[in-house]
């Protein structure tokens, strides 16, 4: 019951609150006059305003490549860590730890590395590839690239950890007194096997960077000239920064539809094949 209050409370309620703004032109300001445009607000989406198209296709080709490296990065570090050697344990807390590190500091801290560190480089070699890296729609987008897997590769590591151990030592054992190569072991035995945890990972992963916004605005703002605004960031700034409040949540809606589509998809597909230990 006090879970269900609280969800109640601070996730339904505001929804349902936010469905109902998401046919109004309120400015978010209380007090003002608010009137009910029906759905104006979700014709608008797709005519009037261009930013919310190309965020949405910015977003959609960065989900795409954050997904794929987030969680071939965090599969390879979890086979690393789970081999016998010393510092193992040790490196599972190294990789982890960056995803400890809030969203905003990150993005801070990789703009300071971005900015002033690569320009320092720059000076020193002469080498014009690290000038400008945030000032560059190409570099901006690397830059998200590279923050972004590099806090949640660690995240996902922990995940994979997870379902490697639950695989039978006696299952690799047989392979391998059946003369299975490593390859063959990793492509027909762990894999297979692994498939729960892809499940988790890539549902995780593509909510994660579907949604992204404070490493977003801290790093890169969405410059330059919006050509690094995501989806949230683009909701964030039609509310925030043009006193549209009824206009966003009309975007937010539209928003949650194709997360949700997306992820659901994603479960569906993967779910079909996962195997029994």
């Amino acid at each position: 019951m006090p879970a269900l209050f609280s969800f109640t409370l601070i996730v339904l309620i505001p929804m349902l609150i936010g469905f109902f703004y998401a046919f109004t032109n309120w400015n978010g300001i209380v007090g003002s006059d608010m009137k009910f445009v029906g759905f104006q607000n979700f014709i608008d989406i797709f005519t009037r305003d261009g930013s919310f198209l190309h965020a949405l296709g910015f977003t959609a080709l960065f989900s795409i490549c954050a997904v794929v490296l987030v969680n071939l990065v965090g599969f390879f570090l979890a086979m690393l860590v789970t081999q016998k050697f010393r510092g193992a344990t040790l490196l599972r807390g190294v990789f982890f730890m960056p995803n400890l590190i809030g969203g905003l500091l990150l993005g801070f801290t990789w703009q300071f590395i971005f900015v002033s560190i690569f320009e320092a480089i720059s000076k020193a070699t002469g080498l014009k590839i690290f000038s400008g890296w945030l000032a560059d729609p190409q570099t901006g987008f690397i830059g998200l690239l590279i923050l972004t897997v590099w806090q949640l590769s660690g995240y996902m590591m922990i995940v994979y950890i997870a379902q490697i151990q639950q695989i039978p030592e006696s299952v690799k054992e047989a392979a391998s007194i059946d003369g299975a190569s490593g390859w063959q072991m990793l492509k027909n035995i762990i894999l297979p096997l692994m498939m729960p945890a892809f499940t988790i990972g890539l549902f995780l992963s593509i909510s994660n960077s579907f949604k992204m916004f404070d490493q977003n605005l801290a790093l890169t703002q969405g410059g330059p000239y919006k050509s690094t605004e995501m989806l949230a960031l683009n909701i964030y700034n039609s509310a925030f920064g043009a006193n549209e409040f009824g206009f966003a949540q009309a975007k937010a809606i539209v928003f949650m539809i194709i997360v949700a589509a997306i992820g659901v998809t994603q479960l569906v597909i993967t779910k079909r094949r996962e195997v029994e230990m």
